[in-house]
């Protein structure tokens, strides 16, 4: 939807499954495969082949553990691979609410990726395989497709500097304190949070007159129309957002 069909521009289809708060669940993809395996015609159907997941999710949400661990054993038990991805994964390690370390990643997950460019570093995401068999010529496919910089140094030192004193995990806890301080806020004046969020993403469901205040002191996301005439909103902090720029949001509500 909102990566321009990327994956489907890349030769593969997209199967969806149901959501809850951004996450899909192990019994359902049991269900999906199930089903899928039952059906007569399925020699004419696209098959299931990899589990692709967000940690966190597209709304802020985290997989725990146990969640995690049941999505990998759904895809032993259908010869699925499971892929994370961690584009936002430095909010997701410093939420109180989380889990899931990267070890606890690296052992149930046949890749994933440390996100780098929402989480403090130039640009780039380091892609994790833990077993280099699993695509033994990932290097020559990176070159396949366009995507390899010349310029590959620079996104390393940039990782190599982000797990340093562990800036990477203090970066996100930069990000979900202040996330925090504005979800209290927001509810000390009346608004309406969509639902729990426990990383660096706020969502509200908003009024017209609400959304015209906050029109006048925040940048945020449209995310759908609610019932009514009401809006969700997104708002995210980040490893930049300031206990001053908190604060200053704090008093203006």
């Amino acid at each position: 939807m909102h990566e321009a069909g990327a994956i489907e521009h890349g030769g593969h289809k997209v199967l969806q499954l149901p959501q809850h708060e951004g996450k899909i669940n192990a019994g359902e993809l049991r269900e999906y495969c199930g089903a899928f395996l039952d059906d007569g015609n399925r020699d004419h159907m696209v098959s299931p082949g990899l589990v692709y997941i967000s940690e966190p999710t597209e709304y802020g949400t985290l997989y725990s553990l146990s969640e995690l661990t049941a999505l990998r054993s759904a895809c032993d038990a259908f010869g699925l691979r499971l892929y994370c991805d961690g584009a936002r994964l430095a909010y997701a390690l410093a939420s109180p609410e989380n889990d899931v370390s990267l070890p606890d990643l690296a052992r149930l997950c046949d890749a994933f990726c440390i996100g780098g460019t929402k989480c403090g570093a130039l640009l780039g995401e380091a892609v994790v395989i833990p077993d280099p068999q699993l695509i033994p010529h990932f290097f020559t496919i990176i070159k396949q497709h366009g995507a390899l910089l010349a310029k590959g140094r620079l996104l390393g030192l940039q990782f190599d500097t982000l797990f340093t004193d562990s800036l990477y995990f203090r970066i996100g806890e930069t990000a979900v304190k202040a996330a925090d301080a504005l979800r209290r806020a927001f509810t000390e004046h009346g608004y309406e949070l969509t639902f729990k969020s426990p990383t660096n993403q706020i969502f509200l469901t908003v009024t017209p007159g609400q959304k015209a205040r906050l029109d006048e002191i925040l940048e945020y996301s449209f995310w759908e129309e609610a019932e009514g005439d009401n809006t969700v909103i997104r708002i995210a902090t980040s490893w930049a957002t300031s206990e001053e720029l908190v604060q200053k949001v704090i008093s203006m509500l």
